[in-house]
């Protein structure tokens, strides 16, 4: 594991027994034993229908025919007269190559 902050200087042994003096004080966060350690199950095996509730799909839903990306030279004229139709022109092109097909 990567060092977050190599600059600081390691801690001292009197700071690292004041940390541990706060966290054996604090009621509210005990820290965990070993039996409690190896008792402990992942929360995807104790809650699943919660995990499953919680998860959330990655990136665009799939879709039948995706479209391809392609580089296309065109004339000026051409490009201005279909950018000139509008937001959509890519569209009204593609419309127009696939009235083309042979």
């Amino acid at each position: 594991m990567a060092i977050k902050f190599k600059n600081l200087p390691p801690l001292t042994d009197e700071e690292e027994a004041e940390i541990q003096r706060q966290i054996a004080s604090d009621p509210d966060a005990p820290e965990a034993t070993d039996e409690q350690l190896a008792q402990a199950k992942p929360f995807k095996e104790v809650f699943p229908d919660l995990y499953e509730s919680i998860q959330r799909s990655r990136g665009r839903p799939r879709v039948d025919k995706p479209k391809e990306a392609v580089t296309l030279r065109v004339d000026p004229d051409t490009l201005a007269r279909f950018k000139a139709t509008g937001k959509d022109w890519r569209a009204k092109m593609a419309e127009a190559l696939d009235a083309a097909k042979p």
